[in-house]
């Protein structure tokens, strides 16, 4: 779901630029300094009522390294714990551009060193090096996350070499239709249930999900919400739903990837982007649809090669 934080500003005098990387301060950031309901802020839960949330993952384990090589950490600096904090996952599509949610771009900022990459790790926090963003490109059909567009590139400083820890994920083909067929996965450091935080050491998280078509999810949706919307169609078609009770991605999942298997490859087919409770009701999260801004990204990486 999406993610905001109030926080901006340069990174204070205890991180440091190192070439194309930011030195991470060795301080242990709380993962849940940056999470946070749509609005902007925590909301008590209420025992009848269901609220829209950004989505971490419920339901499922830890992974090996190097399995998802693929993932990576969007990371903002906070002042007020004086470190780098996990805001959002995002995939790694080009050897030097992420794709992640519009909405982890929130509120609007544009001091690029406030924001650091992470690839090739499992685990958050520690002493690794963060990456730097040299630009920073929010779909302009954006407003908010429940009403689509919520995709963002983030361009690293430098293109970086490939591993067995780091490689791009191929991004879903303009006339490959995902169905509930396919094998799709989703990976982050997000919840592992409604307002229930990742334990230290922050592992990297996985957790298998069922796609459902647009057309029941609509009228999942429409059932839990028939009297908040008025008929207005919610799950719009640039967005792809995934998810079961108890499989699900929760806050501080956002922004990261849903990959499919297709013909033994794994693509991108999704980013995390909102839904209603984490794993706890029936209903699937909603992802924006990658197949829907292919033309998009490439244009955009073309035009920067």
């Amino acid at each position: 779901m999406p993610l905001s934080s109030t926080e901006d500003g340069p990174p204070a005098f205890d991180s440091v630029h190192v070439g194309t990387q930011l030195l991470r301060p060795k301080m242990l950031s709380l993962l849940f300094g940056t999470l946070c309901l749509l609005g902007g802020s925590f909301a008590k839960p209420q025992a009848l009522a269901i609220e829209k949330e950004l989505v971490d993952i419920v339901g499922g384990h830890n992974i090996p390294l190097g399995k998802w090589p693929w993932q990576v950490s969007l990371e903002v600096y906070s002042y007020q714990s004086a470190s780098w904090e996990h805001r959002c996952g995002g995939s790694l599509i080009h050897p030097q551009w992420v794709l992640t949610a519009a909405h982890c771009i929130h509120p609007r900022n544009d001091d690029l060193s406030t924001y650091g990459i992470l690839t090739g790790d499992e685990y958050l926090y520690g002493d690794q090096n963060l990456l730097s963003v040299n630009q920073i490109i929010v779909h302009p059909d954006f407003i908010g996350a429940e009403l689509g567009a919520d995709v963002a590139l983030l361009q690293l400083a430098e293109p970086m070499d490939s591993s067995a820890n780091m490689k791009p994920v191929k991004l879903n083909s303009l006339n490959h239709e995902i169905t509930q067929k396919d094998e799709c996965w989703v990976t982050g450091w997000g919840d592992t249930r409604f307002y229930g935080w990742l334990p230290p050491p922050f592992r990297l998280q996985q957790v298998n999900v069922q796609v459902v078509e647009n057309s029941v999810c609509e009228q999942l949706y429409q059932n839990a919400t028939k009297h908040h919307h008025n008929d207005r169609k919610i799950i719009l078609d640039d967005m792809l739903c995934a998810g079961s009770k108890r499989h699900d991605s929760c806050q501080g999942d956002s922004g990261g990837p849903l990959v499919c298997n297709d013909s033994g490859s794994w693509t991108l087919v999704g980013v995390v982007s909102w839904g209603y409770g984490c794993g706890s009701h029936a209903l699937p999260a909603v992802y924006a649809r990658v197949q829907s801004y292919v033309s998009w990204i490439r244009q955009h990486i073309q035009s920067s090669s």
